[in-house]
């Protein structure tokens, strides 16, 4: 494992959050990444797409693992697109730190980057924002929402559409 990062080639966080909606039935550890490159038309965290943060690596979230970890159920990283082979070293480190936590991620990308394995996370929202299809809460979104059960993508992104 390559652990020889550069400042350009690292994740970084803005803020987190513990949150209830990004995934269903989940508590889940949200964390904002910094330097999104979609540019999204619409986009609701704008000051996502800025290159500033604190670094976020293995320490990090050892240090929030062991803080959180009680109180949550799922780590979700939201964003990451500048660095998604990043996202999920993190994803599959989570998992051998604490094998009850569950991983997600939240990316715009269209389709899961070459070399990313979706048996890194237990949940992936993938799709750019289009502001005149709405995000997931919105039956007629592009984006979608899948639980990965044994390595199989299922389309779970109904369960955001209010009965």
């Amino acid at each position: 494992m390559n652990h020889t990062n550069h400042s350009s080639d690292m994740l970084r966080y803005v803020s987190y959050d513990i949150v209830f909606q990004e995934v269903p039935g989940e508590v889940t550890l949200a964390i904002n990444i910094a330097n999104c490159p979609n540019r999204c038309k619409g986009c609701h965290s704008p000051h996502l797409q800025e290159d500033t943060g604190e670094t976020l690596n293995e320490s990090v979230l050892s240090a929030w693992l062991e803080k959180y970890g009680n109180a949550i159920t799922c780590i979700c990283f939201m964003g990451g697109d500048a660095e998604p082979h990043e996202v999920g070293q993190l994803a599959d480190f989570i998992r051998k730190q604490n094998g009850n936590i569950k991983t997600a991620w939240y990316s715009g990308k269209n389709v899961l980057p070459e070399g990313v394995s979706p048996m890194s996370f237990d949940y992936i929202k993938l799709g750019a924002y289009v502001e005149s299809l709405g995000g997931l809460n919105v039956p007629a979104t592009n984006q979608r929402f899948y639980h990965i059960v044994k390595g199989k993508m299922i389309d779970k992104t109904n369960s955001f559409h209010k009965l």
